[in-house]
């Protein structure tokens, strides 16, 4: 493939084709046009490198296992970038209450005027933030906490408090949208928050 090559809606139409046929040359012509793009921005959000090269292998594993899936090539582009992200927002979710990796994080997220906060500011902003949880509506909270501290899925926390999965959408929805809009009023604008608790 030509190095500056844009795909256009018909190539990918006829790579899906190919992928779909098991073709893993196809593959191998995605990888090629994509792995710049997706590793910019993964680096754009997790900030920290080392681990950016296996996340894209499993975005790819993923194309690859879910071929027959595949449907629209229109939408193909936003389907590449929001497998990427969820693995990169799994990723953090999976390693936050690791302190080597939220330093890291920490130190490559927050703008520059923000790296010279003292650890005491850092946790007086997730005090803010945890006392914004806790003031969320008592079922909303719940299923917060379920989804996002302990990781799990929203089937299993329908499952777990009885209600349906949209039920389980909805709060977490309107939950994420409170705590963004609380963060607002605190003054917080560097991307580390909103990737450590939403």
């Amino acid at each position: 493939m030509e190095k500056n090559r844009v795909l256009t809606i018909n190539d990918i139409e006829e790579i899906i084709l190919r992928l779909k046929k098991h073709d893993k040359s196809a593959l191998d012509e995605l990888f090629g046009y994509y792995y710049t793009r997706l590793y910019h921005f993964s680096k754009s959000i997790l900030k920290i490198e080392n681990d950016i090269d296996d996340i894209l292998q499993e975005v790819f594993v993923k194309i690859w296992l879910n071929r027959l899936k595949i449907g629209n090539p229109e939408t193909f582009n936003a389907y590449i970038f929001t497998i990427t992200k969820n693995e990169l927002l799994n990723l953090i979710r999976a390693n936050i209450r690791d302190q080597a990796f939220r330093d890291q994080l920490f130190l490559r997220s927050v703008a520059e005027e923000y790296q010279q906060q003292s650890q005491l500011e850092f946790d007086e902003i997730k005090a803010g933030i945890d006392k914004i949880v806790a003031n969320l509506p008592e079922k909303r909270q719940q299923v917060f906490v379920l989804s996002r501290t302990e990781g799990l899925s929203n089937s299993e926390i329908a499952l777990q408090l009885n209600i349906s999965e949209k039920t389980v959408e909805d709060h977490i929805t309107h939950a994420i949208k409170q705590i963004k809009n609380s963060m607002k009023e605190m003054g917080v604008i560097s991307l580390l928050y909103c990737y450590l608790f939403l």
